[in-house]
């Protein structure tokens, strides 16, 4: 009798978490764009960027939800260069309402703006483009990729700290580093801090020959200053900058002092052993990117756990909510701005051989969150679909 009803109750048991399983389908799209070319190929950009960090919150989804009835599934999309990325959106809409978008900005306020996406949840975990996060913001997406001023108001309070009043700024010609640079200037107002020298970076010559001639003459008219910031985003010249400048100052930006989401010098809050299941799945260190589609994978995963729900209403109000947070292993829980859909989140300030800093720095005060001192706080905002 007794193993009668034990049998019984272990089929019950089973019936009963077989009615009440959650299946939880996550979209994973990247768009593949045209690379411009560089002086080195030192640090090449990952095939499978963005989508190992997603793969490894998947797993990370899968351990608790096994015990809780959520089933977690990841597909991947990938467009290639010239594809149509809202049709790539689109057949991704048909299977599931959540989607992490891996793609420049136009192309994610494109695939925001679609009408099936009306009632999604997006992430976008690439485009660091301030007007998402402004004038370009969309209520159904959230961001887990810093915006530019996050990290420029990084190295600000950094500067701050270390009494660097008098800042130098150096700007290659892409819109990206265009981009960059006009975060600098906005940080540095913002900290009370100056700007007076300011060039742009027009070379065609080979640095990795030249950079000893070339680089002290182009930063000798800057004068004195401080600290010297590279707005570079490809890396592509700002690596010859470091000890070749007239006045020997640090260099931040591209180079030198970095400001970024993660870095594979990160060890401190339980970071190790992230960063070890993430080189033991997919051999290589984890790229800010990688993070970023992580904690968007495990975001879903954690609002998941919390609610019990699966659809991308119930899930977007309880990540926007007071309710939500998620371990980040940066130190502190990370949350969601509820005025734009920004992950709040502590900034890595590293050189190439170790971790200097995590912003924000001590001292440095908010009424609401000291995170909040990174970016777009609320009254800079000029996002309306929150509201």
């Amino acid at each position: 009798m007794n193993k009668f009803l034990t049998a019984a109750c272990a089929a019950f048991i089973s019936v009963a978490s077989q009615a009440s399983a959650l299946d939880v389908v996550i979209h994973y799209i990247h768009q593949e764009v045209e690379q411009l070319p560089t002086l080195s190929n030192l640090d090449p950009i990952p095939d499978d960027l963005g989508a190992q960090g997603a793969q490894l919150a998947l797993e990370d989804n899968t351990t608790t939800g096994r015990f809780l009835g959520q089933n977690y599934s990841l597909d991947i999309t990938i467009v290639p260069v010239g594809g149509d990325f809202n049709q790539a959106v689109s057949e991704a809409l048909t299977k599931t309402d959540l989607i992490v978008l891996d793609a420049p900005a136009d192309h994610i306020i494109g695939a925001a703006d679609l009408e099936k996406s009306s009632a999604a949840l997006l992430f976008n975990v690439s485009a660091p483009d301030i007007a998402l996060r402004s004038e370009d913001c969309r209520a159904n997406l959230l961001h887990t990729l810093p915006s530019r001023p996050m990290q420029t108001d990084a190295l600000m309070q950094f500067f701050v700290k270390r009494r660097w009043s008098d800042i130098a700024l150096i700007e290659g010609t892409q819109p990206e580093d265009q981009a960059y640079a006009a975060a600098v200037l906005a940080s540095a107002r913002k900290f009370g801090m100056s700007i007076d020298a300011r060039k742009t970076w027009a070379f065609d010559a080979d640095m990795r020959r030249n950079a000893a001639q070339e680089v002290p003459l182009f930063t000798q008219d800057l004068g004195d200053y401080d600290v010297l910031v590279v707005a570079d985003e490809a890396n592509d010249f700002a690596r010859y900058i470091p000890f070749n400048t007239w006045h020997p100052r640090p260099v931040a930006g591209a180079d030198g002092l970095t400001a970024k989401a993660w870095d594979r010098v990160v060890e401190q809050w339980g970071a190790a052993q992230l960063q070890s299941r993430f080189e033991e799945q997919s051999g290589r260190a984890m790229l800010p990117r990688d993070y970023a589609a992580w904690a968007a994978v495990r975001s879903i995963g954690e609002a998941v756990t919390r609610t019990q729900a699966g659809d991308a209403q119930s899930l977007r109000d309880f990540l926007l909510s007071d309710q939500f947070e998620l371990a980040g292993f940066k130190g502190r829980p990370l949350t969601y701005r509820s005025w734009n859909g920004q992950l709040r989140q502590p900034i890595t300030l590293a050189h190439r051989g170790a971790l200097v800093a995590s912003a924000p720095l001590e001292g440095f005060l908010h009424q609401r969150s000291e995170l909040d001192t990174l970016g777009l706080d609320k009254p800079e905002s000029a996002c309306s679909q929150f509201d």
